[in-house]
């Protein structure tokens, strides 16, 4: 029968607008919710920011001359260039151009840089996230870039005061909020790096195990594995917790085990397609070692910064002295936060990621100075100080988070970017 003649078969449009009214006040309400639950910790931590934010670059334009001219490495027409330098000026490329693996000798190079660098040392997900986003938006890739590690580092803060929140409430969850504007390394959360987007996978995807969504988690976790190299640890992390569950239960165990098994695919295919390409299954790793003279060295380089700056002496690999300072800061509290949290009795997730996070950064070769930024997506360590922060007053709480945004300017923005090599 045709429609016209049936009133049956067509919606009346009256029905459907008193369906809309009907909802309106609900929806409403859920959206004041929403904004009551998620506001304040989005304005904590967007102020909280822009705080650091306003006084790194007022100590960038002090300065007169950048210290590095080349794009490449951090100068440009303005001070905020410097935001899309050494890394960022790769995801750009990569972003630009996508990527040719290949291991290319340096004719005549001995000793640790034997290799000309390659944008397959640095993983797909955010130069291609800054694509899409300048294609959609008419941003360049440098705009872009920056727009998604903003955008990436405010869900990181709802993820992080939504895990805090289950150890010790609201309070607590805001403090860890904070703790994540203000934290060593936090100078690369609006910046053009992949931290913030690692970040906020990362935190979401213990969230997802913590409320036993699997599937969730194990997609966001073979998410994270394209964006970091040091996802091995949340890949580790959500197979333990996997493995618990799957002991302790008799039924339901089909989305633990799949989560399980799509969990590594991100980290590995990348890793395999890079050594394909390369024609060497193990040549990502030979990039980094040879390229950038990074490489596990189960914490021989760690230690002789450790005994090289406790005597005075600067002669170790790629000295950096303001910023080796402040990453052995950041090693030392967090060898003092990993018991305190560990007392709390956290779910296995949280635990070997914190650990197998640490473990990673402290063993391997590098630019020590990185330190602070490479151990800035080990968030469980906010909460044993976020749970002792809440029994601070707010007005207090905000007033001394405010302090440290002001100084985190510098130890956590213009040391990085300027006296150092982010």
């Amino acid at each position: 029968m045709n429609d016209t003649l049936n009133p049956v078969a067509r919606p009346d449009a009256r029905a459907i607008l008193r369906t809309g009214r009907d909802r309106l006040p609900g929806l409403l309400a859920e959206a004041r919710h929403a904004f009551r639950h998620y506001g304040p910790v989005l304005a904590l931590y967007g102020v909280l920011k822009l705080i650091g934010f306003t006084v790194f670059l007022q100590l960038l334009d002090s300065t007169g001359e950048f210290r590095r001219k080349d794009p490449r490495f951090g100068g440009g027409a303005h001070a905020w260039d410097v935001l899309a330098s050494w890394d960022g000026w790769w995801y750009q490329q990569i972003a630009a151009h996508g990527y040719d693996p290949a291991l290319v000798r340096i004719p005549g190079a001995s000793g640790l840089i034997t290799l000309e660098g390659n944008s397959a040392a640095f993983f797909p997900l955010y130069p291609a996230a800054m694509r899409l986003v300048s294609d959609c938006t008419g941003l360049g890739l440098y705009g872009a870039g920056l727009l998604v590690s903003i955008l990436a580092s405010f869900a990181a803060a709802l993820g992080i005061h939504a895990v805090t929140a289950r150890f010790g409430g609201r309070r607590a969850g805001l403090a860890a909020a904070g703790l994540w504007a203000v934290w060593p390394g936090s100078g690369t959360e609006w910046s053009g790096y992949s931290e913030s987007l690692y970040v906020a996978l990362a935190v979401w995807a213990c969230h997802a195990v913590l409320t036993d969504r699997w599937l969730t988690a194990g997609v966001l976790t073979f998410a994270a594995g394209l964006s970091r190299p040091t996802a091995l640890a949340l890949v580790a992390a959500l197979t333990v917790a996997g493995l618990r569950t799957l002991h302790r239960r008799q039924e339901d165990v089909a989305r633990p085990m799949t989560a399980i098994l799509i969990a590594p695919l991100g980290l590995a295919g990348y890793l395999l397609w890079v050594g394909d390409r390369m024609g060497d299954l193990t040549g990502y790793f030979e990039l980094q070692k040879g390229a950038w003279a990074h490489t596990f060295d189960y914490g021989k380089q760690t230690l002789d910064v450790f005994t090289s700056l406790a005597v005075g002496r600067t002669d170790y690999l790629f000295p950096c002295l303001v910023e080796d300072l402040i990453g052995v800061l950041t090693i030392f509290l967090g060898l003092l936060l990993i018991p305190l949290l560990i007392r709390l009795r956290p779910p296995s997730v949280l635990t070997v990621y914190t650990v197998l996070t640490f473990a990673l950064v402290l063993g391997s070769q590098q630019i020590f100075g990185n330190v602070s930024r490479y151990l800035l997506p080990a968030f469980p360590l906010f909460i044993p100080l976020a749970v002792r922060l809440r029994t601070v007053g707010l007005p207090l709480l905000c007033c001394l988070l405010a302090v440290t945004a002001v100084a985190s300017g510098s130890y956590a923005g213009y040391v990085l970017f300027e006296l150092g090599v982010p």
